[in-house]
């Protein structure tokens, strides 16, 4: 009998045994010569996975919020005007930590569950001299996923600095941060890249960088602030030693074989079996009568689902049923509607048979929670489109 559940939630995920042997070896020194080799090919390799071949990479340790906070630190002066675009409590948070650096933030949202249209993103952008744009890819508290690249061709065209927060997307949804002409993407180890939590993610355009360098006042974050991070990173991209502060060592390794293991797997490749994974997974639910949040599949991320409770279905009752089923879900994160839906990751080192899984021990808990619905309809449905 195995000892362990299957962790099905939106990050942390389950992660390659390789990633987890090379988290395990014996921790180096963080200036010995075969740690720096590895520290500059997860630069390299993060340029590749980015799809930002001239871009400046930060590796840095902390979450996908230090990631965000780095992005506002640097590239936020008190008085600048930042705006916005919201699909959740994540594109909520980017606006609490813009105002800590003193931006008038101005939030563009919408009902839960959609998205924000480019007519109305432009209008704001031409009624106002915005410094710096935010969006979020995938919010995963909704499962809303946006296009990025049409919003940051706006943000060129009225000369705004754009951020992308991809915490639940890089690596997981099609990116071409360079192609596209966004600004700064950002992650965390945790979700889609496939490495243990700690590490908070980033790559620069040089159009950020030069806006950094051309700062009037001091970014007022020391630990964040490039200046001390951005002389590190071009070291070890050259092969040379230096410090700030100790990088998590092992964490790094970890990201090492990660990445390798997406490269090998392929950009396109990897992005095209997260999305047949994802449509395949909302049929199958879809067949048994349950709702997802975003309000059409074209915005459903290919990430994570994000799902309403059938109607007199207990949520506390069924995520306790589905990890009694060895399966661990998320429940809700958006503070409006936590109560009435639950989420399921499905990013990374995900498989067929993990969703199968997931679908199997859904149907049991449902059935005995008295939701009507036919045994075996959505496990059916997966496996049919799973062959097409």
């Amino acid at each position: 009998m195995k000892n362990r559940k299957l962790l099905m939630i939106p990050g942390p995920i389950e992660f390659e045994p390789e990633v987890l042997r090379a988290m395990g070896v014996q921790t180096a020194s963080h200036v010995a010569p075969n740690f720096i080799k590895v520290f500059g090919n997860c630069l390299n390799a993060m340029k590749k996975v980015w799809l930002a071949p001239h871009g400046q990479p930060f590796i840095v340790s902390g979450s996908g919020t230090l990631a965000m906070d780095m992005a506002a630190a640097n590239l936020i002066e008190h008085g600048d005007n930042a705006l916005v675009i919201s699909s959740g409590y994540f594109g909520d948070r980017f606006k609490d930590i813009l105002d800590r650096y003193g931006a008038n933030t101005t939030i563009l949202s919408t009902e839960i569950g959609g998205d924000i249209a480019l007519e109305i993103i432009e209008r704001e952008l031409k009624n106002k001299k915005y410094k710096l744009l935010t969006m979020t890819h995938v919010d995963t508290s909704t499962g809303v996923l946006i296009n990025p690249e049409p919003i940051a061709a706006l943000a060129k065209k009225y000369n705004v600095i754009s951020v992308l927060d991809g915490v639940c997307s890089v690596a997981g949804e099609e990116i071409r941060q360079e192609e596209w002409g966004v600004d700064i993407v950002l992650t965390a180890s945790q979700k889609a890249i496939g490495v243990p939590p700690g590490l908070a993610l980033l790559v620069a355009s040089q159009d950020a960088i030069d806006i950094w360098k051309g700062r009037k006042t001091p970014v007022s974050n020391y630990y964040a602030d490039w200046q001390n991070w951005l002389p590190i990173m071009k070291a070890y991209q050259e092969g040379s030693p230096s410090y700030f502060g100790t990088p998590p060592v092992n964490l790094i390794n970890a990201l090492e074989k990660s990445l390798t293991l997406i490269l090998e797997e392929g950009i396109p490749k990897r992005i095209k079996r997260h999305q047949k994974l994802a449509m395949d997974f909302r049929k199958a639910i879809q067949s048994i009568g349950l709702s997802i949040l975003p309000k059409t599949d074209s915005i459903a991320a290919n990430t994570l689902t994000a799902i309403y409770y059938p109607q007199g279905i207990s949520g506390g009752d069924f995520l306790s049923g589905m990890t009694g089923n060895d399966i661990i879900l998320a429940g809700g994160l958006h503070p409006k509607i936590k109560t009435t839906y639950f989420r399921v990751g499905h990013m990374g080192s995900v498989s067929e048979n993990d969703l199968i899984a997931v679908l199997s021990a859904l149907e049991r808990v449902l059935y005995k929670l008295n939701y009507k619905f036919e045994l075996g309809t959505s496990l059916r449905v997966f496996e049919e489109e799973c062959v097409k």
